[in-house]
């Protein structure tokens, strides 16, 4: 498959969407059909969103490179992701910033967080990707602050623990909005201990992230 992702990503650098090479590199190496299930490991290298289980998606490859491109990751940063489903974009970003980084993501769904943890063992990011079983709109202060955050899922708005637990100087992205499925992607920025700053970067349509500080179970 390595062919048909090389294609892709070729595709995502035209259109705009892929931009630096780093980003172009780690999408180019991570191998997309380790983290689908059995059923749908074909459909990996169509731009977009595909079924996992229980209700969850792996995002489109185009929203994986925005992401990555919006964040500017950097080696040895410290990332907090919010909804790992089956660990893809946790892989991409721990390519990004090397082993010298760190990626923590959280996943409120069980059967996804083990089913994560076996695709990155396997894959060969487990040692610089740790994957929690629990409520992510909460985050994982045991580890902040983070010089990254961001969620594979939409709140009504950006969590407070989030805000928080964010680098004086870091960014958050994070897609909100009322409707579970039209929402704004936001990307926010950290001034100092009191002041973030906002920028609207369009409409997306993401699973709901559910939680304390999420949409309702």
């Amino acid at each position: 498959m390595r062919k048909n992702r090389e294609d892709l990503v070729s595709n995502l650098l035209n259109r705009g969407y892929v931009k630096t090479k780093p980003v172009e590199d780690a999408m180019k190496k991570v191998p997309r059909e380790e983290f689908m299930t059995p059923e749908t490991k074909s459909y990996a290298y169509l731009d977009r969103p595909i079924p996992l289980q229980d209700g969850q998606t792996i995002s489109a490859p185009h929203m994986v490179a925005i992401i990555c491109e919006i964040l500017a990751l950097k080696k040895g940063m410290q990332v907090l992701e919010i909804g790992t489903g089956f660990g893809y974009n946790a892989a991409v970003v721990a390519e990004i910033i090397g082993p010298e980084g760190h990626v923590y993501t959280i996943e409120r769904i069980e059967n996804l967080k083990n089913i994560a943890e076996q695709n990155l063992r396997r894959t060969g990011y487990s040692e610089n990707v740790t994957v929690i079983f629990g409520d992510g709109t909460k985050g994982y202060e045991e580890k902040s602050p983070y010089d990254r955050i961001y969620a594979t899922a939409s709140a009504p708005k950006i969590p407070e623990p989030l805000k928080t637990q964010l680098q004086i100087g870091g960014r958050l992205l994070s897609p909100v909005g009322r409707d579970t499925s039209v929402q704004e992607l936001l990307c926010l920025k950290r001034i100092n201990e009191n002041e973030y700053k906002s920028y609207n970067l369009g409409g997306v349509v993401f699973v709901p992230m559910i939680g304390e500080h999420g949409w309702p179970e």
